[in-house]
């Protein structure tokens, strides 16, 4: 089966009004006229082929017939055998030229046409009255013509030479005829070209010339940001076609640019919306990290608030999480305002973590921040919320960022100065077990030997006893002022802004001035950076080690050295060439006892050995806190 395939259909109307269409005709109409020329032309010089000849030919009949009349005038004598053959060869000439193809060729198929009917007549009157009597002569029948037979040959040959050039005539006639309707054809068919030449020239002006250059002229101004130019070209031709999509597409331009404007204010207000979060939070962050937070910084946080987006007056209340009451830090408000914090219920401010929007008791709108850190919330941000204004997501988050920033600086300070009591308290503890360690231990001693001395004099006999405690008592005064000068150095022993190397260098040039040593300093940290807790302690380490080599090595150089070893480590040595350690290591003096303390603060080792050369060598060795994270990576990767 076949399946029926529908044809499209024609639209005769856009076909009718097809701009390409009417050109295509007006050429069309042009070529065909021009063809219709030639082929008339064509026609005609091909019907007329052979007229002139044709012409020429009917016109010889005359001359022909004359010629025969004058031979038959002459007389058929006997002896004029000559003339007899002259007219024999006339007559067969003249037949022959009255049916020759050209004249033939010129006779209409129709015969009952004016040309046709003069030669038919011509035609029987040469074949019954001018030839029967022209042959008789030649054949030598005929008799020698009389004055009557003279004349009525003139008479007759003088109307055949009337219907030869009658012939002729018509078909001069025939002949020009078709020479005219040549012309006239031509002449039309130039007259319609020119005709369809001018219409198409028109054509081609109004509806193709002129709406293209109104569309070039609107395509310049579109370009030059004339979106709102619109072409009254819109018909249904294919250039109104072109026209109603360029009034399309300048629609659609226009709307796109009015949409990027759009998205330009949008964006430009975003970005306006962005630098001012960004300048509060920068002020606001310099405000509570510049310097501790106090009422002074959380006032201009509240005025920041308030210039930049609008929202106020504001309160920051500290207090516990869940707690009944808190404490107004700083506030915007008006003496006259009632204020969340100097509530009997202030539960319902300290007692969530999340940001919320509720009503106060003045039927005010109030948006409740929490200032917490990742550890603690310490209080909440309060902000009234303007009557009719609608707090957007941005401001939400803003502010939120804002109390976090606000609660961290909280948190950083109540971390801080509970580190610096706890640092007081270590330091207090340091000082207690270094006094414990020295004075305690001589005072105790001297209690003893005092002791001894009420035992001694009470005996008359222990005089000289008496005396050595006396000189033990003195002896052991003398220590004790000198440890007490040692610790007082100690504790007010400060880096006042140098750095490593120069404290040691001061240290250096004191110790060898009090003891009158020579003493070496070599420092190499490179790729060992010390924090200022480890500096300290290293400084301390080192100015005790001096001072044992000052009261007891009896050394005359010494040497300190500090390098950043290979594996990360800092060794700190001191050496001298003095009489060396006297006591056992379990024997330790109170200085070498500070040392340990500090080492183990450290997290390091030391070492008290003699040297080979004679002199002590302190060596003390620890990894410092920087190099500590890269060390534990090193094992993981080593283990992985």
């Amino acid at each position: 089966m076949w399946s029926k395939q529908r044809l499209p259909k024609l639209n005769w109307n856009a076909l009718q009004n097809s701009l390409l269409l009417r050109m295509g005709g007006a050429i069309a109409a042009i070529a065909l006229l021009a063809v219709l020329g030639m082929s008339v032309s064509g026609l005609v010089a091909e019907s007329t082929q052979g007229s002139g000849e044709a012409i020429n030919k009917a016109g010889s009949l005359r001359m022909q017939s004359w010629h025969m009349a004058s031979l038959y005038l002459a007389g058929p004598l006997p002896e004029h055998d000559e003339v007899r053959q002259r007219m024999a060869e006339s007559l067969g000439r003249f037949e022959a030229t009255l049916q020759s193809e050209a004249i033939l060729a010129m006779l209409p198929r129709a015969w009952d046409t004016d040309l046709a009917t003069t030669y038919r007549a011509v035609w029987d009157e040469w074949r019954h009255r001018i030839q029967p009597r022209f042959a008789a002569m030649a054949s030598g029948s005929a008799m020698e013509p009389d004055a009557a037979a003279r004349i009525a040959v003139l008479d007759d040959m003088g109307r055949f030479v009337r219907h030869l050039n009658r012939l002729v005539q018509q078909m001069e006639d025939t002949t020009e005829a078709k020479i005219l309707v040549m012309r006239v054809v031509l002449g039309a068919a130039l007259l319609l070209t020119v005709l369809v030449v001018l219409l198409t020239v028109q054509l081609i002006h109004n509806h193709l010339v002129q709406p293209l250059r109104g569309l070039q002229s609107l395509a310049d101004s579109v370009g030059a940001g004339d979106l709102y130019a619109r072409t009254p070209h819109t018909g249904d031709d294919e250039l109104g076609q072109v026209g109603r999509a360029f009034n399309h597409m300048a629609g659609d331009l226009s709307r796109m640019y009015e949409d990027l404007e759009e998205r330009v204010r949008q964006k430009t207000a975003e970005l306006t919306r962005s630098n001012q979060s960004l300048e509060l939070l920068y002020h606001s962050i310099a405000r509570l990290h510049g310097e501790p937070p106090g009422k002074a910084v959380y006032l201009a946080v509240l005025r920041d608030i308030e210039q930049l987006l609008g929202l106020g007056p504001g309160i920051i209340c500290l207090g516990e999480f869940g707690a009944g009451d808190g404490v107004a830090v700083a506030t915007t408000m008006r003496p006259g305002d009632a204020s969340p914090c100097d509530q009997a219920a202030c539960l319902w401010c300290h007692g969530t973590d999340q940001t919320r929007i509720s009503m106060a008791s003045d039927f005010h709108r109030r948006l409740t921040l929490p200032l917490a850190d990742a550890e603690h919330q310490y209080g909440v941000l309060i902000l009234d919320i303007p009557d009719g204004r609608q707090l957007e997501a941005w401001q939400v988050q803003l502010l939120e960022a804002l109390s976090r920033h606000i609660g961290v600086a909280i948190g950083a300070e109540r971390r801080g100065e509970q580190n610096r009591r706890v640092a007081l308290l270590e330091e207090r503890a340091v000082i207690a077990r270094e006094l414990h360690d020295s004075l305690a231990q001589s005072l105790a001693y001297m209690k003893i030997q005092v002791s001894r001395l009420q035992n001694a004099l009470k005996a008359e006999d222990q005089r000289a006893q008496a005396d050595r405690i006396l000189l033990e008592l003195r002896e052991g005064m003398s220590g004790a002022y000198r440890q007490l000068r040692e610790l007082l150095t100690t504790f007010r022993l400060k880096m006042d802004g140098q750095n490593l190397a120069s404290a040691l260098r001061q240290t250096v040039d004191e110790f060898a001035e009090r003891g009158e040593l020579e003493i070496d300093l070599d420092i190499n940290l490179e790729g060992c950076a010390l924090t200022p807790n480890e500096e300290i302690h290293v400084l301390h380490v080192v100015r005790e080690a001096l001072s044992n080599v000052l009261n007891h090595s009896r050394a005359r150089r010494a040497a300190v050295r500090l390098a950043c070893l290979a594996e990360g480590e800092v060794e700190v040595a001191v050496e001298d060439d003095g009489v060396g350690i006297a006591k056992s290591a379990d024997l330790h003096h109170y200085g070498m006892t500070i040392m340990e303390e500090r080492t183990r603060t450290l997290s390091g080792s030391i070492a008290f050995t003699r040297s080979a050369a004679g002199g002590t060598r302190v060596a003390l060795m620890f990894r410092p806190a920087s190099r500590r994270g890269g060390m534990a990576e090193t094992r993981i990767a080593r283990r992985t």
